[in-house]
């Protein structure tokens, strides 16, 4: 890359890094006032899952094209349409506007994501490199810890639609630094894109996700014709992942039983993440009754000593081997879930903080852990698409675990509902904020609230059954890999 002004254009990638980063925490932190605003309780959780699932599938894509087309217009084209889907966000009148144009932001966050670590890998030297590169992940840090501030501020002196809006300022600054600063001549190469495996991809997990949350509610005959569409997806695409000459997903890589289970792994915790994260807020707000700040900063604990749990995983793994270190930390969190499941609707909001940092910690070991012995695992040539690979399975997992969570918290408030004919849906609607609770009668809160408490273990109990196989498929990788211990 020549003739770029490396530190705007260093900032212009911390930037977009911060803007898609705060992203995560702040819509959850405002989730509670959307679904009140947009009476959405029963589909709330595709406003993450759609945009995970479009980030996912969108990423390698993208990456391969900044290999080709360049890393200015990709880059370009991710940050606008990050804007304009962040824009149309806020717009939105209604539950189901709101998931599409989230899409349009998960697109944007495909494309801005990987081009933001090549430009840095660009710019600078190794030595220089790791260095950037760890600073530019500080700022998902930092943007865990001002997301829930700022969401606290925004709901209640401002809007929930401006949750959204905050990103377009930011994102027109990386924009116009860009294009000002980043003068790229680089020699193009041509790539080969599997659109056809990406397509077969896309319509198998848009199929298994609306299969999910459909469970409880259709017919038996349509729920098995749903299922034949994912079956014939899933066969489409494995005939074409094998005869690809770059696939997405290199299905090579899955006959190592080892590689598998890790990588099975990290789908089932990546989704255990991404609930944990997602609905505890809801359980401050709708649950405890507490403000959308304070719910806001239940995760705050979970980002900030995932850190430490970085930091730890060497020496764990230095010092423990794989076996104690996996089965170690799953065990903790396993504990820990447990131990949410049979807390008292009445135990004291500080708790639920322990129980997000010890959750952090713990995440922090798990999650690399499984990356760096996925990369273990295959020849030096392959490091990097099985890199890729684990990324794309943590996100999946993220896609799919959220749809089941949806339906497993859908189907338990459906029960309870039925249960009491004196609560109705809009009731739910409104309990899951607190600031919305207020206009409910105050003789029905407490029941409401019994309600949403059933649900959200519900959501527990389904991380804990795949945190239980999560530990079966380590099982199956240590099998293999005792000598590691």
């Amino acid at each position: 890359m020549k003739k770029v002004n490396v530190m705007v254009i260093t900032l212009a990638v911390f930037l977009t890094t911060f803007m898609t980063a705060i992203e995560g925490t702040i819509v959850s932190t405002a989730m509670p006032t959307i679904v009140s605003s947009l009476n959405g309780l029963k589909i709330m959780n595709w406003v993450v899952a759609i945009f995970v699932f479009m980030t996912t599938v969108s990423t390698p894509i993208f990456g391969k094209l900044a290999d080709s087309v360049g890393r200015k217009p990709i880059f370009l084209f991710g940050i606008t349409l990050f804007i304009v889907g962040s824009a149309l966000c806020g717009l939105a009148h209604n539950m189901v506007q709101l998931i599409l144009f989230r899409v349009i932001q998960g697109l944007g966050s495909g494309a801005v994501q990987p081009v933001a670590m090549t430009i840095l890998a660009d710019m600078y030297e190794p030595e220089r490199r790791a260095k950037m590169l760890g600073l530019n992940s500080g700022f998902w840090l930092v943007a865990s810890i001002i997301a829930p501030l700022l969401g606290g501020f925004v709901i209640q002196k401002l809007s929930w639609h401006w949750v959204f809006y905050i990103n377009v300022p930011i994102g027109l600054l990386a924009l116009i630094l860009v294009i000002i600063f980043m003068n790229e001549s680089r020699a193009k190469t041509k790539v080969k894109l599997d659109l056809k495996g990406t397509f077969w991809l896309m319509i198998l997990l848009l199929s298994l996700m609306f299969l999910l949350q459909q469970l409880g509610t259709l017919k038996p005959v349509y729920l098995l014709v749903l299922f034949t569409v994912v079956l014939v997806c899933a066969i489409l695409f494995y005939r074409e992942e094998k005869r690809a000459e770059d696939p997405i997903m290199p299905i090579t890589m899955l006959k190592k039983r080892q590689f598998l289970a890790m990588n099975m792994t990290t789908l089932l915790i990546g989704g255990v993440v991404a609930g944990f994260e997602f609905y505890l807020p809801t359980w401050m707000q709708g649950v405890k009754g507490v403000s959308a700040t304070v719910a806001g900063f239940a995760v705050t604990p979970c980002s900030l000593l995932w850190v430490v749990g970085s930091f730890l995983v060497g020496r764990l793994l230095k010092r423990w081997g794989v076996r104690k270190t996996f089965y170690g930390v799953l065990t903790i969190i396993l504990i820990v879930d447990c131990v949410l499941l049979i807390l008292p609707i009445t135990t004291p909001v500080w708790t639920y903080y322990v129980i997000a940092g010890i959750n952090g910690v713990a995440f922090g070991v798990v999650i690399p852990a499984s990356q760096v012995q996925a990369q273990v695992l295959v020849e030096p040539s392959n490091v990097g698409v099985a890199t890729s690979f684990n990324t794309l399975m943590r996100f999946l997992g993220q896609t799919m675990m959220m749809s089941i969570f949806g339906i497993t918290f859908n189907t338990v408030v459906a029960k309870q509902l039925a249960k009491n004919p004196q609560l109705n849906q809009a009731m739910m609607n409104k309990i899951v904020s607190s600031a919305k609770a207020k206009e409910l009668a105050a003789n029905l809160v407490p029941q409401l609230r019994q309600v949403l408490f059933s649900a959200l273990k519900g959501v527990f109990v389904a991380s804990l059954v795949a945190i239980v196989l999560a530990l079966l498929f380590n099982s199956i990788y240590q099998s293999k890999n005792k000598q590691q211990a």
